[in-house]
């Protein structure tokens, strides 16, 4: 075999092979498995349950503790205070405003002690209630007495006071020994009719009032509070 014939052979082989490592990919890519797609699956949607709320009616009466001190000697009007729920209270039989909530007062009047003459009071009014489980509404409520004398149960546990339909309540300043008494303002705001003692106090007639005393509500201290409107709220368990 002569020199021209191998270079025509050898140029043969390689094109050949150059030819078969260009068609061997190709081939390879033509048989590869087209992905799959997979099938989308619908989402589940879960439609929460709709809450039922009940009503707190006008005239409800909440037990409530002091939870910081206020004295008429440096409160100003518009301080607000924060109290504790003692006794939960219920509505259809089941409870919506269990004890430990949170209700919110504000420092509506002052009077400051006179010496000689009249005792400090303060006037309050309750703004806001805020449920353990974070619902908060916004209320409307007066100071009133929370004696055990004073309240009533019916059927469905829901407790009023006999005093609920008393206005202009107030903190009246007692001696030292009482602290603070709750009392009805009478005259147009200048004196202080006699109230129901409460904390220290309870039973405290209005002779123990005391002159030149400023009203002190000590932390600790239980009054209630009543509803001068009703108050939409679900049942606790459903929270």
């Amino acid at each position: 075999m002569n020199n021209r014939t191998t270079r025509i052979a050898a140029a043969l082989v390689m094109l050949m092979g150059l030819i078969a490592g260009t068609v061997n990919p190709a081939l390879a890519q033509t048989k590869r498995k087209p992905r799959l797609r997979r099938r989308a699956t619908a989402r589940k949607v879960v439609t929460p349950p709709v809450p039922v709320y009940y009503s707190v009616h006008a005239g409800q009466v909440i037990r409530v503790r002091m939870n910081q001190t206020i004295t008429s000697e440096s409160a100003r009007i518009g301080d607000q205070f924060s109290t504790t729920v003692v006794d939960p209270v219920y509505s259809g039989g089941l409870e919506v405003i269990p004890a430990g909530s949170t209700v919110i007062g504000q420092v509506s009047t002052i009077e400051r002690a006179a010496r000689k003459s009249q005792a400090g009071t303060i006037g309050v009014r309750f703004v806001s209630l805020r449920l353990p489980g974070g619902i908060a509404r916004a209320i409307n409520g007066d100071l009133t007495e929370a004696t055990t004398e004073s309240m009533n149960a019916d059927n469905e546990g829901q407790v009023s006071g006999r005093s609920a339909t008393k206005r202009n309540v107030v903190f009246i300043g007692g001696g030292a020994a009482t602290g603070a008494l709750i009392g009805a303002i009478a005259g147009g705001g200048k004196g202080a009719g006699i109230g129901a003692g409460i904390g220290a106090g309870v039973g405290v007639a209005g002779a123990f009032f005391s002159k030149g005393h400023e009203a002190v509500v000590k932390s600790g201290t239980e009054f209630g509070v009543v509803l001068n409107q009703a108050v939409m709220l679900p049942a606790a368990n459903a929270r």
